[in-house]
């Protein structure tokens, strides 16, 4: 099993960790089929992000903006040019990559493409967010240029199998909101509340989801190293 594939929603990763794991440095936030049969994209929610990524429904459903561009001499900023699906060469950009996989989902009968998505909290720190299937897209405009828009749901634990609404529900409330997980981050300064540990964290439910715990009051999010979250899961159980 891959260091990914052991990944848990609220785990906390370092930059440095990431591109370790994957053996390359990662210079970009879409990223097709980087992880064999897996993509993975970096998204943030902080003020002054490049990109206007949102989450809806509850964190279920994620509209994550495509790339611009890159910057050129002598050429506009990437910013006044539309977004691109090819480059110069005729090659798919990245957003091109992501488009076609919609287009086959949509129009040719394949199954969604996975998408494991990793959240910006603080400057080198990461969240994962968990599994997502890239279901949609579409081009809008904004500020006088095109972007696109992609649409990706939160996948159930089985992907394939119809969850049931309960499942459902408890996967809406294993999702911890990106304001909590910064107040949190904040509040326990980065380390378990336990041991102080600033190493294999991962945001923990005081009172579990599935013991009628929410992930949407600070007051029940923490921090815990890996060891005391093993620990705590295994009194619970």
């Amino acid at each position: 099993m891959s260091y990914f594939q052991q990944l848990v929603s609220g785990d906390v990763l370092s930059y440095t960790e990431i591109c370790a794991a994957l053996g390359v440095s990662l210079q970009r936030g879409m990223n097709f089929r980087l992880l064999g049969e897996e993509s993975l994209i970096l998204m943030s929610l902080r003020r002054g992000a490049p990109y206007n990524d949102r989450l809806e429904e509850e964190g279920t459903v994620l509209m994550y903006e495509e790339h611009d561009a890159p910057m050129r001499p002598g050429e506009p900023s990437p910013k006044n040019r539309d977004q691109p699906q090819f480059y110069p060469s005729g090659r798919l950009t990245q957003n091109g990559l992501f488009l076609g996989a919609v287009d086959r989902f949509k129009n040719q009968g394949a199954p969604p493409e996975r998408v494991k998505v990793f959240e910006k909290i603080r400057v080198g720190i990461w969240v994962y967010n968990g599994l997502f299937l890239l279901t949609d897209a579409r081009a809008e405009q904004s500020n006088g240029r095109r972007v696109f828009k992609f649409r990706l749901e939160l996948a159930s634990v089985e992907v394939g199998r119809t969850a049931s609404p309960n499942h459902q529900s408890e996967e809406r409330d294993r999702l911890i909101p990106s304001s909590v997980k910064l107040e949190v981050w904040k509040r326990d300064k980065g380390r378990c509340v336990l041991c102080g540990s600033e190493k294999n964290l991962h945001f923990d439910h005081i009172i579990p989801f599935s013991l009628g715990g929410t992930s949407r009051n600070p007051n029940n999010v923490q921090i815990l190293c890996q060891a005391h979250n093993l620990e705590k899961r295994d009194r619970i159980q």
